[in-house]
Order: structure tokens, then C-alpha cells, then sequence
């Protein structure tokens, strides 16, 4: 507990207009008048460096760039492997595992070992990795290096500890699973090959033990040649060779004959009574040409052979179609019977595995469903319908529908907006799923989860463009309806969208379908200021002439930019996209309500907007860009606020600019005015601004242009509009404000300097971050009021006051007046986030409009009034004295300011050697702390209000802008970031939570008893040989195999540990596997005892009554009668 005294100045000003701060020390600097009486503020701050610890909770999604795939039977646990060395193990629906290979080789290859609670996962830098799942954070317990060799293929055998691995060499390895040890049993692949074969037969692609006897491995190389390894007689039984190359083999369960795939597009059938050539070789997909000859193929990859008791097997495979037509889908083909089904997939085929009922391959397979890993989705086909339809995936796989731009995380919602928007989401799902219940049921659920609730396209707002078409094709290379932010309020369920085309929607949510017409405004911000910029123009300008307010009246403080009203102005005034201007009936859910379009002005673009913040209880949205900021009246549908960044200041700027100079030609520099950003500026405002995918353009583009056309004339233009209230009302210029380019370049002179400097000092100054909030927008202000508190790119904050009127009829008519002439703060750096806090040191939430239905039914004795919540920081420090606290954060700095005086309190410097990329204000632990995330991977947590470093991890380090996008804090300690195109990765930083995590993560494995083999039955126990004997232990131990050579592999112990160990001597690789494995084979050798037993009995009974039978028939014949 530490208690924070500060006694405070109470400086006051003489300006009505508030007091510019110092650039040096950030606070305010007005002229100082009669002291006030020192005051003291007590904040019991309760947070601690021990509350906080950064660690990764849960990971959702889709894997990204999946490389193989594996599945349990027994336990129903899936497991796909990827790229970059990740394993997500999934099961019922709420059961999703992370894993990470420290290495970050790709996984090539995945093993379970059946109802053990293990996985064999084999990576692409020649290692073997076995991990424990029996523990809620899976970890690794062995690792074996190949240092002479390279993997191509496992296979470990249904309850067996020796894993067979395939070489790029052809030699066959076993590892023994227990003590992850090579075994000193190997074939070499010239003793598996003919000794008359003069070539080498290639990698190994398949391995696997006969159905009909274990004692027998199946070798395939890529060659197209065959072996059958007898495992006890060290020799081969026989050996098969086709002319194509092999990619893989499907027994049949009987063990009597299999079945390849190969690179021609052919299947081959082989007996193994007759090795010499396959019996049946059939193109599924090839056709007969004119001249009889067979078309060429493409490969299958994959090929699976399953049975089935009361239907025809089922052939299944990937791949094989013909070369006739390009750009065809990916397939997945079914042969059932005569029937042949191709399913088309949106996405390349990596992998593909049938679910079966048993997990014995040597018993009827019964598949029930087919899991087909591609290259972005994950599907399953049901098998027990003849129709073959897909499952519902019940994973939230789809969030990389369209490429992830932006992402917004909020806890703590009100309680009623969760089923809510479930329950409109699934009325829009898709039909024609399966209706049996989804195959992949393992593990028990964990309590962190994603579940996909509502989409939104926004896309329906807009006319269908057609190629080319708009000016949306010129002004951006991606989708136009790209979203670059978004801003929410759960509240009031009012939902805003901030698009690459310069457009934002605002959207209102209703439980009920409507017939509507959205409005759309259009707004001119393509500021530039033409004027000599002096003291006397400032103090003339009808925005500042009266400090209180700023009225929505149509005054224009410059002149209209020169061609406005020609045609060529006129024509040229359009936005990027056209919105709908029919009535359209919109389905119930979130429901397009206003669209505000910035316009091309004389042939050059609208700058992307770079900050958004709305207000239910205002019922005002404020967005700003590079040119200046604009304020809406979305209730009023109105524009009450539009200008330059600089007019923002009045007389008051900080920086005190020069006066610029007209360029002299205009369509020469089109499009070129944002390169007038400085250097350093730019770059540091392109890292901390939306980062969106068209920031690499422009970055590049800019960059160019800053060498390309240094020494040309540069200016600085800006205007100021205001429009009139009405419903729709579009912005345009006076006639009598437009004025010839050639009179003005005569009037003004003109700056030539050339220089990098000049270029800095004349920067344009971006709206960075916008907060609506109620405080004090200047010194003398005796309550708070509503205010706009904006951030610019150069570390100025703004606080613009407004007046709105109160009641709700009058809200609905009155107009809202705004005086831009609030105080102004410094910081350094580009300002990211703003923060208030009460005198006690408590988060001062926005007010907020609780949300209510416009599309519901009129009820008489309920009228629909706005119900307005609002978080006054005077309403619950009666005791405390009057004002509250504010916290801003730039990229490099944070400060706490007490308003109104505007004193700064603390300042804290974030980072030097860095810049942050996302701040946030969020609470902890029952307090309240500023979260922040550095472009060099650190995160940081700083006390409030006293600004002391809390924690500072270097976690991630910024190799994807992907991730400065994306990072986002939200309350109670949390956070997350797309740590691929894919794949949301959550975090926490809180210490309770990190304690707690283990309690929250579901178990991947259950005890499940393992499904007993089926009774062979007396005959087939007879003739089918001693396929049950087969004692591996005695074949590949030390004792009759001797040890590998240790140059040719390494063991490395697991990460666990002694305790990974002591799980492993107790679970899957223990003495009480070990126990249970041998009673299996013990009583699997007496139960075919005695059923020999019971055949020779009935034998010699049977042999019995046949020889009675024969001395009945011959006892009363002579000697001569036979």
C-alpha cells in the first residue's frame, strides 16, 4: 500500500480561451495569478509489481499453414500440426490445446499413441519429439536428433512401443517409445531391395504391419517399389515394383491385398498371392481419348482403404483429376460401391484421415466420417449418409474469411448482449449440415473460449462496383470495403465502421427486420490553408470569436479551393464508393443507419482516417485524419464541426508555423499533398497510427516521393467547413468565396527551401486519438462538460468543450454548438490513448445511452425515451473537492494532468530507444494501471495515478506489423494479438490470473477403457497363422538387437524434467503401461491357447465320430466286401 501526497499549485489564467502549455514540462504555463491554498490528494494505490506476470493462455483459430494431421479413435482427439512448429490439439467443442516446438522447424508428421495419452510428433529438422497430454499444458518428455539421416515417414502400430521411422536414405529405424532410444535393429535398404536392382529405390514414403501377421512390415518407396519385411527371418517375403512413383498404401483388413496411389493418377491393386504385377489398376479420373490412349492425371497424393460390415468398402483419395482444365478445384473423391463422389474444396488438400469405429486394423473399419485438413479450413464429411454433407464446424476457424485488418477486445459486457447476438447470429447460418453430433468429442471443456456470435458485411451498404470501376480502384489496390477500425459501444449496441475508402457506418441493432434508407453525408476535408496565416486574420475568424461555442452555422474562414464550381470541381467532388439510395429491408441485427464519405477534392484522394470515437450519450461521432477533424450529429444527421488541425489552435499554436506559399501547378502535384508530412514524423506516424495493410503502400510511395521531389516548391492549404443542419445536407462551397489560382500565387510569396528541415517544420498534423468524456475544457470552468479531448500526431492534446442541449425534444431540433478553443497540453511523441480518473484514484467510464429498439412497436404506456447514464466526475467525490484526473499516453511519454488547472502531476518517460504502439487505461486487481505495448516487443504496465513502472517484459518482439494492428489490452488483466493471418493469440499480464489459468484449461485426456478385439472365431484362429505372437520386446531389445551406433541419432531430455519423468514412470512410457501391455499380450497368448485347445477337441471328437461311424459301417462285412 503506498499513499501519494502531491500538493498542487491551483494556478489560474486570465484568458477565456485557455492557456497553451509548455512544450518543456508539458503542463500548463498560463500567467499565474493570486496562489490558491495548497490542496493535498490521498490515492490508496493498491497495485503492486507482484500483481502482475505475462504469460500465453490460449491460442484460437485456424492453424496457420497446417502440415499434417492425426487422430485418436479411442480418446476423439484430433491434432494438426503446422509450418511453423506449432501442434493445436482439438476436441469436443471448448477443448483447444497450443503446443510450440522450440526449434519452430514444421511438423511433418503426427503419432498418437492410442488411448495412452501421448503424441509422436515428427519435425522437418529430422527430430522426434514425444509429448504428454496428460498434463493441461502438454509438454515435451523426449526428443530424438537424426544427425546422419532424414526423416520421411513413422508408423507406430496400435498398442506397441516401438515406432518404426523411414529415412531419405531407405533405411527403416526403430525407436523404442519408452526410453525414446534407437534400437540396434535396422534395415538397410540395399538388404530390402533386389541385389540385381543397379538403382538406388528412393525415400521411404510408407510404412506399416500387416493386418494378417505383425511379424511383416510393409516398406513403400518412392520409387514404385514394394517390400515386405519379414521382422523375425530379418529378410524379404517378396518385393513389387510398378513403373510410377508411390505416394501411398491402403491394406485391406484383412491383409490378403492393398492398394497404391501414384503419380500418374492410378490406383493399383495388389494380391499377395501374386506379387509380380497388381491385379487391378484403374484411373478413376482419366478418360479414353479419341486415339484410345489414356489423358494424363495428376496425382494421388493419398489413398484410404476402409471396410465396411453391410456396404461395399470405401475408397477414398485426394487428387487424380485430369489436366484438361485449369484452375480447377481441389477434390476429395469417394468410391463406395459403384458410386463415385468428388467433393470440390475451396482450398489445396494437406491431409485427409477416415474416422473408423475400431481401432484395430485388423478388424471391419466401419468408417463414419472423413476429416479433411486444407490449406485454410478444416472439414468433415459424414460417411453414414449417402448425400455425403459436411459437419457444422463448431471451432471458430472462419475468423480469416477475409484478412484480419483490425481487431477491438472488450470485457466485461452487459450480460443481456451475449445471447443476444447469438441468437440473431444463427438465423443467418448456413443449412444442409449433418445432424449427427460433431465426431471429435475428446478431452473436457476449459473455461477460456471463442465462440463465433454475429457477422457483419458491410459491403450491402454499397453499390456492387464493377472492375475498375470508382474511384475506390484508384485510391486503393485491396478490397474498397476494407475495414481499418472500428469503435463500439456495448451499451447502447451502437457499432461504428471505419473503412479504406475513407467512410465510416454507423449501425444501430435491432431485434427486428425494417424497410429503411440510409443517409449518407459527404464531407470535404481535403484542408488547405491558401491564406497568409497572421495574428489579425486569427482574431477575426468567426470560430473563435466566441470562446464559449462554435455554432453549425455556414461560415468559411478562407476561400473555396479554385475549380470547386467549375464542372471539372464539380464532377471531381464524389466519393470513393456509392452508397444505396433506394429502401432497402435489412434483416434484424445490426442495421446501417448514417454513412459519412470524404470526398476527392481537385483530383486527389481523401487521406485515410486515422481516429474514431463515438458517444451514445452525445449522440455525436467525431473522426479525424491527417488534414483535420469533424465532428457529426449522428441524431441530427448533421455535420457541426469540420477543420484543419491548425484552425483547431486559433492564436493558439505551440509550435507558432510559418506561413505557406500556393503550389503553382495543381494537377502537376495531384494526389501528392500528404508528402508533406516530415521524415521522422512520418515514420513514426505510420508505426502508430491503424497500420492497416495500405500503410506498406503508402510507406513505400512516401518515401520515394520525399527524394524524388525534394527542392519543389511546397504549401500548405487548409479549409474550414460548417455545414447547415438537415437531414442529408452535403457540404459545398459558397459561390462568392471562390477566387482564380493565378490572383492568389500572385498575393503570396512562395517558400524554396529544399530542405529536410524546412519539410519537418511545416508538418501537417494528424488527429491521432479522439475521446469523448465530461470534464473541463478550460481553467476557469466551475463543472464539467461534455468535451472532445483529441490527440495529434505532433504529442498536442486538445480538449474542445460543447453545449448540448439536455431534453430530448429539444436535443432532437436544438443544435449542438462546439467552441474549439479549449486548452491545449503537451506531450512527446504521437498521442495514442487519454484516461480519466476520479480523485480517488477510481476509472471514469463515458456516459452512455442505454440501448433501446427504434424498430420496435410503439407501446402507449412505454413510451421510447433516451435514458442517459453518464459518469460525472464530480457525483461521487463529494468529499474529495472538485476536478478529476487526466491520463494521457504518447508513444514516448506519459502524463497525469489535474483539470481543470491543467497541472501535471506526473510524467513518466515510456521508452527512448523505442515508440509504444498501443496504450491502454484498464483496470486490475480491483485498481486501475496504463498498459502499453513497444514497437521492440515490450510490455509494459505503469502505476495510476502516480506513474511508476509496474512491469517490463521483453515479450514479442515486432517482426509483423500484423501485430502492431492487431495488439489490444482490454480490462481484468487480458490481451491479445493475431499472431498469424490465422490465429488469435491471448494473453495475460495479471499475476491472479496466471495463478488460476491452470484451473481454467480443460484435460485433453480421460481414462477411457480400450475397446477389447473381436473373437477371431475358431477356424480363422486356426489357419490364420500366429499373428498375435509376435513378441517385439525379444526382437528389438539391447539384449537380441544390440545398440545403434550413437553418431546416428542424439537423445535429448524433454522440458518437463524430473517431474515430466515421474509423469512419464507413472503414464504413458511406465511401469504400469508397461504391466498392462504385457497382461494384454499374456492373456491374448491364453486366450488363443485355449481356443486351440477347443479346436483340437473338436477335432479329435469330430475324428472320433467318424471313425465310429466307419467301424459301424464295416463291422458286420467280410473280408472280401471291402
Amino acid at each position: 500500500m503506498k499513499k501519494i501526497r502531491k500538493v498542487l499549485d491551483g494556478l489560474t489564467t486570465s484568458s477565456p480561451g485557455g492557456t497553451i502549455g509548455s512544450p518543456s514540462c508539458g503542463s500548463a504555463a498560463g500567467t499565474p495569478t493570486a496562489a490558491a491554498t495548497p490542496k493535498e490528494i490521498d490515492i490508496q494505490e493498491t497495485l503492486v509489481s507482484e500483481n502482475f506476470q505475462l504469460c500465453k493462455t490460449v491460442r484460437h483459430g485456424f492453424p496457420y499453414q497446417p502440415t499434417a494431421l492425426a487422430f485418436d479413435p479411442v480418446q476423439k482427439i484430433l491434432a494438426i500440426g503446422s509450418r511453423s512448429g506449432g501442434v493445436r490439439i482439438l476436441g469436443r467443442p471448448g477443448v483447444d490445446c497450443y503446443c510450440q516446438h522450440e526449434s519452430g522447424a514444421a511438423v511433418l508428421q503426427l503419432q498418437f499413441l492410442i488411448n495412452e495419452g501421448a503424441l509422436v510428433t515428427a519435425c522437418a529438422d529430422d527430430t522426434l519429439h514425444l509429448w504428454n497430454l496428460r498434463q493441461r499444458r502438454p509438454a515435451v518428455l523426449h526428443s530424438l536428433k537424426f544427425n546422419r539421416e532424414r526423416i520421411t515417414f513413422c508408423h507406430l502400430p496400435f498398442q506397441s512401443k516401438w515406432l518404426y521411422v523411414g529415412t531419405e536414405r531407405g533405411n527403416t529405424h526403430i525407436v523404442n517409445i519408452e526410453s525414446f532410444i534407437l534400437s540396434g535393429y535396422v534395415i538397410m535398404w540395399n538388404k530390402a531391395i533386389e541385389l540385381s536392382t543397379k538403382t538406388h529405390p528412393g525415400p521411404v514414403v510408407h510404412l506399416s504391419d500387416s493386418p494378417k501377421d505383425e511379424g511383416k512390415l510393409l516398406i513403400g518407396f518412392e520409387s514404385g517399389t514394394i517390400v515386405q519385411w519379414d521382422l523375425r527371418g530379418k529378410k524379404a517375403d517378396f518385393r513389387m515394383h510398378y513403373d510410377e512413383a508411390i505416394h501411398s498404401v491402403g491394406w485391406h483388413h484383412e491383409g490378403k491385398q492393398f492398394m497404391c496411389s501414384h503419380s500418374d493418377g492410378s490406383l493399383t491393386m495388389w494380391n499377395l498371392r501374386n506379387t509380380t504385377r497388381p491385379f487391378q489398376v484403374t484411373f478413376p479420373h482419366g478418360k479414353v481419348q479419341k486415339d484410345g490412349r489414356k489423358e494424363s492425371c495428376k496425382p494421388i497424393l493419398k489413398v484410404e482403404y476402409k471396410t465396411s460390415r453391410n456396404s461395399e468398402p470405401f475408397i477414398i483419395f485426394s487428387g487424380g483429376l485430369s489436366y484438361d482444365k485449369a484452375g480447377r478445384r481441389p477434390t476429395l473423391t469417394i468410391m463406395h460401391g459403384k458410386a463415385i463422389t468428388v467433393l470440390e474444396m475451396d482450398y489445396p488438400i494437406v491431409e485427409f484421415m477416415a474416422l473408423c469405429e475400431t481401432p484395430y486394423n485388423n478388424e471391419v473399419q466401419e468408417p463414419y466420417a472423413v476429416v479433411v485438413l486444407l490449406e485454410k479450413d478444416l472439414i468433415v464429411v459424414d460417411l453414414t449418409q449417402s448425400n455425403f454433407p459436411v459437419f457444422e464446424n463448431p471451432y471458430p476457424m472462419d475468423i480469416h474469411e477475409s484478412p484480419v485488418t483490425c481487431t477491438a477486445y472488450f470485457a466485461e459486457c452487459p450480460p443481456d448482449i451475449i445471447p443476444i447476438l447469438y441468437s440473431i447470429g444463427a438465423k443467418h447460418k448456413k443449412t444442409g449440415y449433418s445432424q449427427k453430433e460433431w465426431p471429435i468429442s475428446g478431452g473436457t471443456w476449459t473455461l477460456v473460449t471463442l465462440q463465433m456470435l454475429y457477422k457483419l458485411k458491410t459491403s450491402k451498404v454499397f453499390e456492387k462496383l464493377k472492375p475498375g470501376e470508382g474511384r475506390a480502384a484508384e485510391l486503393v489496390e485491396e478490397d474498397p470495403f476494407a475495414i481499418q477500425m472500428v469503435s463500439w459501444c456495448p451499451q447502447s449496441r451502437i457499432f461504428c465502421v471505419v473503412g479504406i475508402s475513407a467512410h465510416i457506418i454507423l449501425y444501430r441493432f435491432s431485434k427486428y427486420d425494417a424497410n429503411t434508407q440510409i443517409v449518407s453525408l459527404e464531407v470535404r476535408l481535403q484542408c488547405e490553408s491558401e491564406d497568409v496565416i497572421s495574428p489579425s486574420e486569427n482574431e477575426n475568424n468567426p470560430c473563435f470569436s466566441e470562446p464559449g461555442s462554435h455554432s453549425p452555422q455556414p461560415h468559411h474562414q478562407h476561400p473555396a479551393s479554385p475549380g470547386a464550381g467549375t464542372p471539372e470541381g464539380v464532377k471531381d467532388s464524389i466519393p470513393c464508393i456509392k452508397v444505396k439510395d433506394r429502401m432497402v429491408r435489412v434483416p434484424p441485427g445490426y442495421q446501417a443507419e448514417l454513412v459519412i464519405q470524404l470526398l476527392w477534392v481537385d483530383g486527389e484522394p481523401p487521406q485515410q482516417i486515422t481516429s474514431l470515437d463515438i458517444n451514445s450519450a452525445y449522440g455525436l461521432l467525431a473522426f479525424g485524419n491527417c488534414n483535420g477533424l469533424a465532428v457529426v450529429d449522428y441524431l441530427q444527421k448533421t455535420i457541426l464541426l469540420c477543420m484543419s488541425t491548425l484552425d483547431l489552435y486559433g492564436a493558439a499554436d505551440p509550435y507558432q508555423r510559418l506561413t505557406r506559399s500556393p503550389r503553382r501547378n495543381r494537377q502537376s502535384t495531384s494526389g501528392m499533398i500528404s508528402i508533406l508530412f516530415g521524415l521522422r514524423s512520418f515514420l513514426h506516424f505510420c508505426l502508430s497510427l491503424f497500420l492497416s495493410d495500405y500503410t506498406y503502400f503508402i510507406f513505400y510511395y512516401f518515401f520515394f516521393l520525399f527524394f524524388l521531389f525534394e527542392g519543389i516548391n511546397w504549401c500548405f492549404v487548409s479549409y474550414s467547413f460548417v455545414s447547415v443542419k438537415g437531414p442529408g445536407r452535403k457540404l459545398s462551397l459558397p459561390t462568392d468565396l471562390k477566387t482564380d489560382l493565378e490572383s492568389r500565387e500572385n498575393s503570396f510569396s512562395r517558400s524554396r527551401s529544399s530542405s529536410v528541415s524546412s519539410i519537418d517544420r511545416d508538418t501537417k498534423e494528424a488527429i491521432t486519438t479522439l475521446q469523448f468524456a465530461e470534464s473541463y475544457g478550460r481553467k476557469n470552468d466551475p463543472v464539467p462538460t461534455p468535451c472532445l479531448w483529441v490527440g495529434t500526431s505532433l504529442g498536442v492534446v486538445l480538449v474542445i468543450p460543447m453545449s448540448i442541449p439536455t431534453d430530448q425534444e429539444e436535443r432532437m431540433e436544438e443544435p449542438v454548438t462546439i467552441g474549439p478553443s479549449g486548452a491545449v497540453l503537451m506531450l512527446k511523441g504521437s498521442v495514442l490513448r487519454f484516461g480519466f480518473l476520479d480523485l480517488m484514484g477510481a476509472l471514469i467510464q463515458s456516459p452512455y445511452e442505454v440501448w433501446r429498439d427504434l424498430n420496435a412497436p410503439e407501446n402507449p404506456d412505454r413510451p421510447r425515451k433516451r435514458k442517459l447514464v453518464n459518469f460525472s466526475p464530480s457525483s461521487s467525490q463529494d468529499t474529495c473537492g472538485e476536478g478529476h484526473l487526466a491520463v494521457v499516453c504518447s508513444e514516448r511519454q506519459a502524463k497525469v494532468f489535474l483539470m481543470p488547472s491543467q497541472s501535471c502531476l506526473f510524467v513518466h518517460n515510456i521508452t527512448e530507444s523505442s515508440f509504444v504502439l498501443r496504450a491502454d487505461v484498464v483496470s486490475v486487481c480491483n485498481s486501475v494501471c496504463l498498459a502499453c505495448f513497444c514497437a521492440n516487443g515490450h510490455i509494459m504496465t505503469i502505476s495510476l495515478p502516480s506513474l511508476r513502472p509496474m512491469m517490463d517484459i521483453n515479450y514479442l518482439p515486432l517482426t509483423d506489423m500484423r501485430i502492431a494492428r492487431t495488439f489490444c489490452f482490454t480490462n481484468g488483466g487480458q490481451a491479445l494479438y493475431l499472431s498469424s493471418p490465422t490465429e488469435i493469440q491471448r494473453i495475460t499480464y495479471s499475476q491472479e490470473m496466471c495463478d488460476n489459468l491452470q484451473e481454467m484449461l480443460g484435460e485433453l485426456f480421460t481414462p477411457i477403457e480400450t475397446p477389447e478385439a473381436q473373437n477371431r472365431g475358431f477356424l480363422k484362429g486356426f489357419f490364420g497363422g500366429n499373428a498375435n505372437t509376435f513378441d517385439r520386446e525379444e526382437l528389438f531389445g539391447e539384449a537380441s538387437a544390440g545398440k545403434a551406433s550413437r553418431s546416428l541419432a542424439q537423445h535429448i531430455p524433454g522440458q518437463a524434467g524430473m517431474e515430466g519423468m515421474k509423469v512419464a514412470a507413472s503414464g504413458v512410457v511406465g511401469d504400469l503401461a508397461r504391466a498392462r501391455i504385457a497382461l494384454d499380450e499374456r492373456g491374448q497368448r491364453l486366450g488363443e491357447l485355449e481356443d486351440r485347445t477347443a479346436l483340437m477337441m473338436t477335432s479329435a471328437e469330430t475324428f472320433s465320430k467318424h471313425a465310429h461311424e466307419l467301424m459301424l459301417k464295416c463291422k458286420d462285412k467280410k473280408w472280401y466286401q471291402f
